[in-house]
């Protein structure tokens, strides 16, 4: 017999079953950590984090979400940072505590899905997504929204690195359930991708990342889009 929809959230479930099941996909593309893929060859932190810290951005208090091997959280911890660190994937949250210990940080590691996490409400001065939201399914948008204006500070600053149109193919929301695939991400167009955040949060700064010839200590590809934001109050 077939789940019936009865609220919302069954819904949301049946929407996930035209897609591919997350924890294992992540599972599987961490578990070879000698793949060629750009930020496992780096273990320092995105370029435009560096500049906003760099600008003044002082948070006491952060949450970053589908936080990988931890290079994002590990730089936050160094500067002071109380961090908590989400990944869906058990191989990255295990590769990510390998580097915190080997740089002797202490950062709070979850192995769970930011739909599934429990937090205290309004008490991240600052979250960093670098690379979830464009692998998110638009029908989680709205949800991930919410949590986010949840766990943040009035005034507390959000910060999202995801892919532009060079990275991913623009593939429209309903096309995603017509092929029943997200295509490898989504690639967002600059008014895309404020259209989603301009309602609740004020943008401080959106451009491109910068293409950081590697080796190197810090991240960035051009086929990025870095933004930062704050709740609006």
């Amino acid at each position: 017999m077939e789940k019936a929809i009865l609220n919302y959230e069954d819904l949301l479930d049946m929407l996930d079953d035209f897609l591919r099941e997350p924890k294992e996909f992540w599972d599987n593309f961490y578990e070879d950590r000698t793949k060629d893929i750009p930020f496992f060859k780096v273990k320092g932190p995105d370029e435009n984090l560096v500049e906003y810290f760099s600008r003044g951005i002082a948070p006491k208090k952060v949450l970053e979400i589908g936080s990988g091997p931890g290079r994002n959280a590990i730089y936050m911890a160094k500067q002071g940072c109380s961090v908590t660190a989400l990944d869906i994937s058990e191989n990255a949250v295990e590769w990510a505590k390998e580097r915190a210990n080997e740089e002797g940080e202490n950062i709070d590691f979850h192995c769970v899905s930011l739909f599934d996490f429990e937090f205290e409400k309004h008490s991240f001065d600052f979250i960093y997504d670098c690379g979830m939201f464009h692998h998110l399914a638009p029908h989680r948008r709205l949800t991930y929204l919410d949590i986010i204006k949840k766990a943040l500070k009035i005034d507390g600053y959000f910060g999202i690195v995801c892919f532009n149109t060079e990275g991913a193919l623009d593939t429209p929301d309903w096309e995603v359930y017509k092929e029943r695939s997200l295509k490898g991400g989504i690639g967002y167009t600059e008014e895309r991708l404020k259209e989603i955040f301009e309602k609740e949060f004020t943008i401080k700064n959106f451009r491109r990342m910068k293409k950081i010839i590697q080796p190197d200590d810090i991240f960035g590809e051009d086929f990025l889009w870095a933004c930062l934001m704050e709740m609006k109050g």
